[in-house]
């Protein structure tokens, strides 16, 4: 599960620890979150739709109205698999995981590249980095919403929605 747009500048601000209890309160089990970015790994009776409205609407309650993406660990997996720039350094690449089927592709300029994915995603390699980018993923451009990570997080959290271990940077609040 990715969460758009939270702890980012001070803004949009929910810890970890707040999101487990949220999370758990609906249902989710196994509930394991990644950094302080919003991205939570999760075992859920719901159905991915199912779960990205009741998150939202448990996130309004608590004043943070941001949008929510879930993905399954079959989806993750297809996304790493079908990676077309595997030799890109990880902070290169980029996963902009979608609300739905783009209205377009953006086109980016070379040696920028965008490519369509599988599970409502496009790859973003910055050839010389996002800062100084020209390339925008706009919800405008896009028509529809998006949410970023980079490659190192896409396969951490992989790593983590098939447990093969935590790492170092996951935090799992201690049972009570």
């Amino acid at each position: 599960m990715l969460l758009r747009g939270v702890n980012v500048g001070g803004r949009n601000m929910i810890r970890m620890p707040v999101l487990t209890e949220l999370l758990e309160g609906l249902g989710c089990t196994d509930v394991v979150t990644y950094l302080q970015s919003g991205n939570a790994v999760v075992t859920s009776p719901l159905r991915p739709a199912g779960l990205e409205a009741a998150v939202r609407e448990a996130l309004v309650q608590t004043g943070l109205d941001v949008r929510v993406m879930v993905r399954t660990a079959r989806d993750l997996d297809a996304v790493v698999a079908a990676n077309p720039f595997p030799d890109a350094e990880t902070k290169l690449l980029h996963v902009a995981f979608l609300s739905g089927d783009p209205v377009a592709v953006p086109e980016a300029t070379p040696p920028e590249a965008v490519v369509a994915g599988p599970a409502r995603s496009l790859y973003v390699h910055y050839a010389n980095g996002v800062h100084g980018s020209k390339l925008a993923l706009s919800d405008k451009k896009l028509g529809v919403a998006a949410t970023a990570r980079n490659w190192r997080t896409v396969l951490a959290l992989q790593s983590l929605l098939r447990g093969t271990g935590q790492t170092p940077t996951a935090e799992k609040p201690p049972s009570t």
